[in-house]
C-alpha cells in the first residue's frame, strides 16, 4: 500500500505542477494535496482513507482539465478567463460570456501585436502592452468591477503576460504542446 501511495503522490505532483505552471488558479488544488499530505504524515488519516483523498482529488483534476473543453477555450485563454474572474461578485452568465470574450480578445491583440522580441527589455514595449490589457479590459470587465478591482486586475493579468511570455512564440503555452 505504500508504494501505491508513494507513486500517487508522485504523479499527483508532477500533474499539480504541470497544472499550476499553466495557470495559477489552480494553487488551490496544490495547497489541498499539501494539506492531504501533512494530514497523513501526521497520522490523522489512515492508508487507506489517505488512497480515497487521492482518488477524490485525481478525479477533481480531471474535472478541471475538462473546464477548458466545457468553457470552449484552450489552457492558455482559460489562465487569462480564470484570473479576470471575480469569485468575491455576483456575475452574470452575460458578465462570463463577456469576460471570456475579453481573454480571447486580449491575446489575440497581445500576440499579434504587442508581444514583441525582448517586448521585457524596452520600457516601451513594456507600456505598450500594459495599455494594451487597460483598454481590452476597459471595454470586456462588467461594470460591478470597481476602479479598484479593474486595476487589481489589470496589474493580475500584465504580471501573468510577463512571467507567461518572453514573446508571441515562445511562451510556457507553446512549450507545454
Amino acid at each position: 500500500m505504500v508504494v501505491i501511495l508513494g507513486v500517487m503522490m508522485g504523479a499527483i505532483a508532477t500533474k499539480l505542477e504541470d497544472m499550476v505552471k499553466l495557470n495559477k488558479s489552480r494553487l488551490n488544488y496544490y495547497d489541498k494535496f499539501q494539506q492531504m499530505i501533512d494530514d497523513y504524515n501526521a497520522q490523522t488519516r489512515n492508508a487507506e482513507a489517505f488512497l480515497n483523498q487521492l482518488l477524490q482529488l485525481v478525479e477533481e483534476l480531471n474535472n478541471e482539465e475538462q473546464r477548458a473543453i466545457a468553457l470552449n477555450l484552450d489552457e492558455e485563454k482559460l489562465a487569462l478567463f480564470d484570473l479576470l474572474m471575480d469569485p468575491d461578485l455576483e456575475l452574470t452568465d452575460k458578465d462570463k460570456t463577456t469576460i471570456k470574450k475579453g481573454a480571447e480578445e486580449l491575446l489575440t491583440i497581445l500576440k499579434r501585436e504587442k508581444l514583441v522580441l525582448d517586448w521585457q527589455k524596452r520600457q516601451q514595449t513594456r507600456a505598450s502592452v500594459k495599455v494594451a490589457i487597460e483598454q481590452v479590459l476597459d471595454a470586456n470587465l462588467p461594470e460591478s468591477y470597481t476602479p479598484e478591482r479593474f486595476d487589481k486586475k489589470c496589474e493580475q493579468v500584465y504580471q501573468h503576460i510577463y512571467e507567461s511570455y518572453p514573446d508571441a512564440q515562445n511562451n510556457i503555452y507553446h512549450q507545454a504542446a
